[in-house]
């Protein structure tokens, strides 16, 4: 099976090891051939029953590269993205963020969340003050329908940041899983001149992208390899210094007046 995924005829022990790796969580899959953009025809080895086959001696070779480049990124004390929304990919991306505690977009990606980060700041804070006082049992003389809907204005807010709670300060690269799945998110990421580092499937443009791994992102286990490529450096995130940013606006303690009713209003729609 070698030969039909990899161009290279004399490789090194950890690179046949690799490879072997790849050919087992299935990476050299790509798409068909209609769907494939033309400039990652040079990661395309052949055409098997009218399916690309992936050159996986270029998926190692990029990998590495892409590696390299995060590991300057986080050394720098850089906050790293994950996103990750595909449904069959949210427990393996969720358990990332639960391990290591940073940034990762798991359920959706929100419309601005990078370039309308200051806005998208405040309401991140916003629902960490409700729920600090929620805990905190600030909430405890409000009505019962009032905490209920307070209660349920939290659960809103978790659907929407929950992953990316701990974002404090816009990432200096961002970590994709299928750059044609998270447009948006790349759009935005170009727009703010934050570089990508992505795992595509060879219908993915390469010229949006600063550091592409080819390979299978269809497949769950083909994207659990290229996860336990990358989770050891992103994990340096979490160790590298950071100085987190003021949010404009935002507050640092509870100022909310339980003899007004009306505040009840306006902790939710705040």
């Amino acid at each position: 099976m070698d030969e039909v995924v990899t161009s290279f005829t004399s490789t090194t022990p950890e690179m046949e090891a690799a490879i072997k790796e790849m050919i087992a969580a299935g990476v050299f899959y790509g798409r068909k051939k209609n769907q494939t953009c033309p400039r990652m025809k040079q990661y395309v080895l052949h055409n098997r029953n009218g399916v690309e086959i992936i050159n996986l001696s270029r998926t190692y070779e990029e990998l590495n590269e892409a590696l390299e480049f995060l590991k300057s990124r986080v050394v720098a004390g850089a906050p790293v993205l994950l996103v990750a929304t595909q449904p069959q990919l949210q427990d393996l991306v969720n358990a990332i963020r639960q391990r290591l505690n940073i940034p990762v977009v798991f359920n959706r990606w929100i419309g601005g969340t990078l370039t309308n980060f200051k806005i998208i700041a405040q309401r991140i804070e916003h629902f960490r003050r409700l729920k600090r006082d929620m805990s905190a049992g600030v909430f405890a003389k409000y009505t019962k329908k009032e905490q209920v809907m307070i209660s349920k204005e939290i659960e809103r807010l978790d659907r929407l940041f929950a992953g990316i709670e701990n974002l404090e300060r816009l990432p200096s690269v961002m970590v994709v899983i299928d750059p044609i799945v998270h447009g948006s998110a790349v759009r935005e990421a170009r727009r703010m001149n934050i570089p990508i580092v992505a795992f595509a499937n060879v219908d993915t443009n390469p010229a949006v992208i600063e550091r592409l791994v080819p390979g299978n992102t269809k497949a769950r286990q083909s994207v659990s390899w290229f996860l336990e490529k990358v989770e050891p450096i992103l994990a340096g995130a979490t160790r590298a210094p950071a100085v987190a940013a003021s949010v404009p606006g935002a507050k640092t303690e509870s100022t909310y007046d339980i003899s007004d009713k009306a505040n009840v209003t306006i902790l939710i729609e705040k």
